[in-house]
């Protein structure tokens, strides 16, 4: 018996076009048949000041942040590459499970790849049996420049035209794959 392939779905676009609110309501829709983590921006007194990795469980780091003391540096942020603990628990408990979960990634972009493993970690997602849909910056970067290139992979350009629409079409896909 031939199985149906499993989506794996890659969201690009711009920066603030609504990749990771695509995500949010993806996790919404999904409810506790979904894991994996978004990216959420820190403000102070009206300016972003860094980011927090939030994992669907609930857990919270920072992930970057102006003042925060750290060597490794993305722009004017400094990469906290020990932020991705609890979602990397989260998504390696899920390649561990034998029943179908939906995994969500916000974001493959280059403050998370600065991450030890990371890279490797999405690799095996990519070639696991779980269906995915994780985010990537449109912007020229080696390793998602190669995701968008994987014949397995469905690449959607997040844009305002279609933002809104997008959570529900993607639904519709993950959705013929029960949990």
């Amino acid at each position: 018996m031939l199985r149906k392939p499993v989506p794996k779905i890659l969201l690009t676009g711009q920066p603030g076009v609504g990749k990771t609110t695509i995500i949010v309501r993806l996790a919404s829709l999904l409810g506790n048949s979904a894991a994996g983590f978004y990216t959420a921006e820190l403000r102070e007194r009206g300016q972003r000041v860094g980011f927090k990795v939030v994992t669907l469980g609930g857990d919270e780091e920072i992930l970057a942040h102006v003042k925060l003391n750290s060597p490794h540096r993305v722009g004017r942020y400094r990469v906290n590459v020990t932020s991705l603990g609890p979602a990397f628990a989260e998504i390696e408990n899920v390649l561990a499970q034998h029943e179908t979960r939906y995994l969500l990634i916000d974001e493959i972009g280059k403050m998370e790849l600065l991450v030890p493993g990371f890279k490797r970690l999405i690799t095996r997602v990519l070639e696991s049996s779980f269906p995915l849909v994780a985010t990537v910056p449109a912007k020229p970067l080696a390793f998602t420049d190669a995701l968008k290139k994987r014949p397995d992979v469905i690449l959607f350009q997040v844009t305002a035209a279609n933002r809104e629409k997008l959570p529900a079409q993607v639904y519709a896909m993950l959705s013929t794959i029960k949990p």
